[in-house]
């Protein structure tokens, strides 16, 4: 199996130039044989709280046709960022499209207090399951959130995949805290950022993986789109960017 994490350059509130790209980025590691690939918080429309409720929408949205339909044909999993509508207001939401399986969303369950005036609590934790191993799934703030991680390791996850909009300063903490939990729960981790300005900060990149020891294995830099994948079986790693 092949995992892949993706790095972004997102274009405040406009889907479909963020969706073109997501094309790109998924034509990219199809063609380096990825089995799943996971783009930033957000990632279809930046991170953008102000602008959340405007753009929210739900998993049945036309405009994921494309998406599902490469996920088919490519047999690829895919985990994009999109808010999204619930009552009563508005998540940060994973729309996961998987091959000829009805769609699903992972919201996010932990919120950082910046976040609270524009977004409520998701309930559940992602679990994706592919070729008899098990990914699960963080967005951004729940990565620094104890309880998050170590319910990821209790359901028996050997993957864990953070994706986040971090600023440089956010970045830094991050990566420790993700080689943490790699370490600790001996589990491969990856984090999936963006480069550019989001919201009212300028995120940091260095989209990165790690071993079940919680040693760095590769990582992005802080400018470039790219991808960063990694191999279950043969642990080798493969970093693209465009």
């Amino acid at each position: 199996m092949k995992i892949c994490v993706a790095q972004t350059r997102p274009v405040k509130g406009d889907f479909q130039s963020n969706l073109d790209h997501h094309k790109k980025l998924i034509d990219l590691a199809v063609s380096n044989g990825a089995d799943t690939i996971i783009f930033p918080e957000l990632s279809l429309t930046g991170y953008e709280p102000t602008l959340a409720k405007e753009l929210a929408t739900n998993q049945d949205d036309s405009r994921f046709d494309d998406l599902q339909k490469i996920s088919d044909d490519k047999q690829i999993t895919i985990g994009a960022g999109m808010p999204v509508k619930a009552n009563p207001g508005i998540l940060i939401g994973m729309i996961i499209f998987q091959p000829n399986q009805p769609r699903q969303t992972y919201s996010k369950q932990y919120l950082h207090a910046d976040e609270t005036p524009y977004f409520i609590n998701g309930l559940q934790q992602a679990i994706l399951t592919g070729d008899n191993n098990k990914i699960a799934i963080a967005i951004c703030y729940e990565l620094s959130v104890p309880e998050h991680s170590e319910k990821a390791y209790k359901s028996g996850a050997e993957f864990y995949i953070a994706s986040v909009a971090k600023s440089e300063n956010g970045v830094e903490k991050a990566v420790k805290n993700l080689s943490r939990i790699a370490n600790k729960y001996s589990m491969t981790v990856l984090m999936s950022n963006c480069v550019g300005q989001c919201d009212d900060f300028e995120c940091g990149g260095k989209t990165s993986a790690w071993n079940n020891k919680g040693e760095l294995m590769g990582q992005l830099n802080e400018t470039d789109e790219g991808i960063i994948m990694i191999d279950t079986n043969t642990h080798l790693l493969t970093e693209k960017t465009i």
